[in-house]
């Protein structure tokens, strides 16, 4: 007889719907082609969720986190809450809370809804949670 409920535990939580814009969309899945050498990890990881968005108009995007956005989010295992732009590669800077698109949390983020919380894998293989508490442009 199998174990159901520790089948359960092991089953990855459903990833919450996400939407983007088609121009954003097509700019950085073109990033994450190019950078799929450099970053492979991050880079396959930003295409999937770029292939499940929900490509839509630029008026049905308020309050989804997109390219420069501003975003509160927390961390789900530690309960600490951080703010952060969501940049290019180019204009990231870790000082100014500026965070690439190609870094794990990063991709997490784009797409997101205020209340919506997604896993992902870190670089050293382990789940991280975070859930997004605010956006703004």
């Amino acid at each position: 007889m199998r174990n159901f409920e520790a089948e359960i535990r092991r089953e990855k939580p459903a990833l919450p719907p996400i939407k983007i814009a088609e121009d954003e969309s097509r700019r950085l899945g073109s990033l994450a082609n190019s950078t799929m050498d450099l970053f492979p990890r991050v880079a396959q990881f930003l295409a999937r969720e770029l292939e499940r968005a929900t490509v839509t108009e630029e008026n049905d995007l308020r309050g989804v986190v997109r390219m420069g956005s501003e975003v509160t989010y927390r961390d789900d295992e530690t309960g600490a809450s951080r703010k952060i732009a969501l940049v290019y590669p180019h204009e990231a800077d870790i000082e100014l809370s500026r965070i690439s698109i190609l870094t794990p949390v990063g991709a997490a983020l784009i797409g997101l809804s205020v209340g919506q919380s997604i896993e992902f894998e870190t670089p050293d293989k382990r789940t991280r949670g975070l859930t997004v508490l605010a956006v703004s442009e």
